[in-house]
C-alpha cells in the first residue's frame, strides 16, 4: 500500500532540514535544565550510563516509530494514526495515541512558555549587565560584578514575586512562537531550524571549550562518567534515566509524528531518526560538560535541582573571567533551545486545527498562541497570586501540588508515557508489519531487533514510567 499525500501537505525543502527541525524539536530545556539537574541529583555518571542505555534501547525504537506514522499518513499527528489504523485493518481508535499526545504537548506548551520568560528575562538583564561592563571598560567583567552573591541569589524569588514581569516575559515568548508557525512550515519553522540551530551549536561549543579552559574540566569528566555502581543499583536513577530518556527526545506527544509527515517518500527514516536521536543525546551530554565545570571550580554543588539554572550558574558566572559576555551567551543559548522546541509544541495542535477545520495556518496559530498563553497564566500565577491553590489534592502526589507542578506532572508522568505505550503497542502489534518495515528503511539484523524493541521492551519499560512516575513510593 502506499500512501497518498494529504490535500495542500507542506514539505521539507531537504532531509538536512527534517534532520534540524527534529532535532531543534527534541533539542530544548529537556536537555539545557533538566538533563543537567537530573544528573545532579542522581550520582552522575551511573545517571549518565543509563541515560545513553535507555537512549539507545527505549527512546531511538520509539522516535522511528512516531516518525514513520508521520511520515507514511503525511497528515496531522491524529490524521496519520488513524490513516495508519486503516491502511492496517485496525480500528481508528487507536489514533488515542495521538490524541492523548496532542492534548499532553499543548499542557506543556502553557507552563513551558512560563519557563521560557524565565530565560526571556535572563537574557535582558544579563544583556543590561554586559552592556553596562563594556560601557565601563571591563569586557572581562564577572557576570552582576556590582552585585553579591545574595544579591543574585534573590532574582529568581524576585521575579517570582512579580506577576507582572512574568505574564510580560510569558507573553514575549508565545507571541514569538506564534509568529514562527505563523510562517508556515519552511518560511517559519524550516527558516527557524535552519538559523536557529546552527547558532544553537555554535555558542554550545563555544561555552563548553571556555568552561574547559577557566572552569574544573577534569572534575566534571569524573562526575559524569565514572559511574557509582552502588549508586546505580538504586531504582530510583535507573527510572529518572529513562523518564529522562524519553522526555529528552520529545517522544509521546506527536511532535516527531508531526515532523515525520513533512518527510518526504525518498528520506530513510531508520538512518534520520538515530541521527536524531544521537544528536539530541550529544546535546545532553555536551551540556552536562559546558555546565559542570564552572560550577566545580566556583567551588558549588552539583545537586542543586532545579535551580541549577537560573541560581547556581548566574553565581558561578558572577565568579569567573568574561562571567558577563559568557552568562549572556549561555541564557542566548538556553532561549534558542526553548523557542525551537516550543514551535513543535504548537505544530502539533496547529496541524490537527487546519486539517480538522479548514482554517489557515496564520488563524489557527493565533486562536491556539491565546489558549496557550490565557492557560499558561495558571502557572505564572501559580508562583504568586495562586500559590496556596492545589488544584488536585485528591491524586495520590500531587497534594501539595500548584498549578504549574500539577500540569507539568500529569503531563510527564501520566499523558505523555500513556501516549508512548500506545504507540509502542500500535505498531509492535497492531499495524500491519510489512507496510511498517518498509517505512522504516531498514533490514535484516537491524530491522528484527528494533521490531524485538518496540514490541517488548519499549511497552514494558514506559509501562514503568507510568507506575513509577504516577506511585513514586513503590521505590521507597
Amino acid at each position: 500500500m502506499v500512501a497518498t499525500s494529504a490535500p495542500g501537505q507542506a514539505r521539507w525543502s531537504s532531509r538536512a532540514a527534517f534532520v534540524l527541525a527534529a532535532t531543534g524539536s527534541a533539542v530544548g530545556l529537556g536537555n539545557l535544565w533538566r538533563f543537567p539537574t537530573e544528573a545532579g541529583l542522581n550520582g552522575g555518571g551511573a545517571f549518565v550510563f543509563f541515560y545513553i542505555l535507555c537512549v539507545a534501547l527505549i527512546a531511538a525504537p520509539l522516535l522511528l516509530a512516531e516518525t514513520l506514522i508521520g511520515r507514511h499518513g503525511q497528515r496531522s499527528t491524529i490524521g496519520s494514526a488513524a490513516y495508519l489504523a486503516r491502511q492496517s485493518g485496525a480500528s481508528p481508535a487507536w489514533s488515542a495515541l495521538a490524541i492523548v499526545g496532542l492534548v499532553a504537548n499543548t499542557l506543556i506548551l502553557t507552563f513551558y512558555g512560563v519557563v521560557a520568560g524565565w530565560v526571556i528575562y535572563f537574557v535582558g538583564s544579563t544583556g543590561m549587565d554586559l552592556f553596562g561592563t563594556m560601557a565601563a571598560g571591563q569586557p572581562l567583567a564577572g557576570l552582576y560584578a556590582d552585585s553579591t552573591v545574595e544579591e543574585i541569589s534573590v532574582l529568581m524569588p524576585n521575579l517570582f514575586a512579580n506577576p507582572g514581569l512574568l505574564v510580560a516575559m510569558q507573553a514575549v515568548f508565545v507571541v514569538l512562537t506564534v509568529w514562527i508557525v505563523a510562517r508556515g512550515v519552511k518560511g517559519g519553522i524550516e527558516a527557524a531550524a535552519v538559523w536557529l540551530m546552527p547558532a544553537f551549536f555554535f555558542l554550545l561549543i563555544g561555552i563548553t571549550i571556555y568552561a574547559a579552559i577557566t572552569g574544573d574540566f577534569g572534575a566534571a569528566l569524573t562526575f559524569l562518567f565514572t559511574p557509582d555502581f552502588e549508586r546505580a543499583l538504586q531504582p530510583g536513577v535507573l527510572s529518572s534515566a529513562l523518564g529522562q530518556a524519553f522526555f529528552s527526545l520529545s517522544l509521546g506527544g506527536g511532535a516527531m509524528i508531526a515532523y515525520g509527515a513533512y518527510a518526504s517518500r525518498d528520506t530513510n527514516m531508520g538512518s534520520t531518526s538515530g541521527i536524531i536521536a544521537l544528536a539530541d543525546t550529544g546535546v545532553a551530554i555536551i551540556a552536562g560538560l559546558a555546565i559542570f565545570p564552572i560550577v566545580f571550580s566556583v567551588g558549588l554543588q552539583p545537586d542543586a535541582g532545579p535551580t541549577l539554572m537560573f541560581q547556581t550558574l548566574p553565581a558561578a558566572f558572577h565568579a569567573m573571567p568574561a562571567g558577563a559576555v559568557v552568562g549572556f551567551l549561555f541564557f542566548v543559548l538556553v532561549l534558542f533551545a526553548a523557542l525551537t522546541s516550543s514551535v513543535s509544541l504548537l505544530e502539533i495542535s496547529v496541524s490537527w486545527v487546519i486539517e480538522k477545520f479548514r482554517m489557515s495556518r496564520v488563524k489557527a496559530s493565533v486562536i491556539l498562541g491565546i489558549i496557550v498563553f490565557l492557560v499558561g497564566l495558571l502557572s505564572a500565577f501559580s508562583f504568586n497570586l495562586l500559590a496556596e491553590q492545589r488544584p488536585i489534592p485528591f491524586i495520590p502526589g500531587f497534594e501539595n501540588a500548584g498549578w504549574f507542578d500539577a500540569i507539568d506532572g500529569i503531563t510527564s508522568k501520566l499523558l505523555l508515557p500513556l501516549s508512548g505505550l500506545i504507540t509502542a503497542l500500535f505498531i509492535g502489534w497492531v499495524a500491519d508489519r510489512k507496510l511498517v518495515n518498509a517505512e522504516t528503511g531498514l533490514t535484516g539484523g537491524v530491522l528484527g531487533a528494533w521490531r524485538f524493541l518496540i514490541a517488548w521492551l519499549c511497552p514494558l519499560a514506559v509501562t514503568a514510567i507510568l507506575i513509577v512516575g504516577m506511585f513514586p513510593q513503590l521505590l521507597g
